[in-house]
């Protein structure tokens, strides 16, 4: 073989190789193809709050990626994932997290971030809740009262959290006090408000609704140094493409990597109403934290 013929050779080689890194570039989220549309699939609190007006933008001018928001309760978010109607979620109740994981449904599952849970009703608190620190007193309070109490009644991660602290607070529901609506945190907030009823929220939606409510803060939960059992933890999940090749998996993998980045933590510990941080950042952290990546009974 010539000298010239061996050149030729090397340069194809080259070539070859340089075009296949830009394809693995591409579908690792180096380079996401434009136009392309990624369906994120989240909880109501995230979307009512404001906080994804904040966050989805720049993704989507930085990777010229339209987002589309389907913006539902936590169990609704994870159902059309495993549909295979959504290329990722952002979700908030570990425990379904985990089960979407475990039947290999979700991957590359992220801590993302965190708020917590806070009981709110009525100023004039008719069942007397606001001097406890226990949400499962307060619970048994309101029950006991036959306080009015409004429910999303929806499977989200809010309403999950609700059944089990009703659990733990070993009350059994029924009643005409106790009211499930099936609507989001926003609508819960407003049925509550206008009933005069308590309800629990997660704190983020409170805060970006309260000067159209009269509802009180009555029981706090960790970030005010409240009842631990409130704490609120978020995490993201790319759907599984061995389940279903056709999700645009390259590309929730790139917002995956944008959210959980220095700036997209940054965007999220700065978003605030009215001077009040809403959500607390978590995902970037010196110690190995490999417990976020699996479900609880796959940890050693």
């Amino acid at each position: 073989m010539s000298v010239a013929q061996n050149s030729r050779r090397v340069l194809v080689s080259f070539l070859l190789v340089l075009f296949t890194l830009v394809l693995l570039l591409g579908s690792t989220g180096g380079v996401v193809a434009a136009g392309e549309e990624l369906v994120l699939a989240t909880t109501t609190s995230t979307y009512d709050s404001g906080l994804l007006g904040k966050l989805n933008p720049v993704f989507e001018e930085r990777f010229n990626v339209k987002v589309k928001t389907i913006a539902v309760g936590t169990g609704a978010a994870i159902r059309h994932a495993e549909n295979g109607d959504a290329d990722v979620i952002m979700v908030h109740a570990r425990p379904a997290e985990d089960e979407f994981m475990r039947e290999g449904w979700g991957v590359n599952r992220r801590d993302l971030m965190y708020n917590d849970f806070i009981i709110v009703g009525p100023e004039n608190d008719p069942a007397g809740v606001s001097d406890l620190g226990k949400a499962t007193d307060a619970f048994r309070k309101i029950a006991d009262s036959e306080s009015r109490f409004v429910s999303r009644g929806d499977d989200s991660g809010t309403n999950k959290k609700e059944l089990s602290v009703w659990d733990a607070a070993g009350v059994e529901l029924g009643g005409k006090w106790y009211l499930e609506i099936g609507k989001g945190m926003g609508d819960a907030l407003v049925q509550a408000d206008r009933m005069g009823a308590y309800t629990m929220s997660d704190r983020g939606t409170y805060l970006s609704m309260k000067d159209n409510l009269d509802l009180e803060i009555l029981v706090q939960g960790p970030v005010k140094g409240g009842d631990p059992v409130l704490m609120n933890p978020y995490g993201v999940i790319a759907v599984n493409p061995a389940k279903y090749p056709s999700v645009n998996y390259s590309t929730a993998m790139a917002y995956i990597g944008f959210v959980t980045s220095p700036e997209g933590q940054k965007i999220i510990g700065n978003y605030e109403v009215e001077g009040e941080q809403l959500f607390f950042p978590n995902a970037l952290s010196e110690e190995p934290n490999f417990s976020q990546y699996v479900p609880k009974d796959f940890r050693k």
